[in-house]
């Protein structure tokens, strides 16, 4: 019995670990409206510039990363393997860039704090008052 308990108490804390809730943020100056669908147009290099006409400085965490999956998945609705190959589609034909990659939440945060138009997603857990979140459906 207490091997089962024992058990499913490992279960539940590596399940809670292995996913992260994903905000998407921005730099608080950054008076863009963004919709979830722009959020996944900009994030998937269908769309260059914000409502405000300014290009924006998409930032991704890198591969493997729980921030990285569950944002693929979930806000983008497509694998990282997906979205990393429909990227690469666009920046060899010419019409897209790939965006800057990086480790780490406080990567994130620390490129949106000196670059009004950048966007990323941390996990929520490291929000600080150096980012704003974009509240999307």
């Amino acid at each position: 019995m207490n091997r089962m308990i024992s058990a499913a108490l490992l279960g539940v804390f590596f399940s809670s670990q292995s996913f992260a809730e994903v905000v998407v943020v921005v730099n608080p100056q950054n008076s863009a409206t963004l919709s979830a669908k722009s959020v996944q147009r900009i994030f998937l290099g269908k769309v260059t510039e914000y409502s405000t006409g300014e290009e924006p400085l998409v930032i991704n965490q890198a591969p493997g990363t729980a921030q990285r999956t569950e944002f693929d998945q979930n806000i983008l609705g497509r694998s990282t393997a997906q979205v990393t190959a429909s990227l690469a589609k666009l920046v060899f034909t010419g019409r897209g860039v790939m965006p800057t990659e990086v480790e780490s939440d406080s990567e994130v945060i620390d490129l949106i704090k000196q670059d009004q138009q950048a966007i990323g997603y941390i996990d929520a857990s490291s929000l600080t008052n150096d980012v704003k979140v974009v509240n999307i459906d």
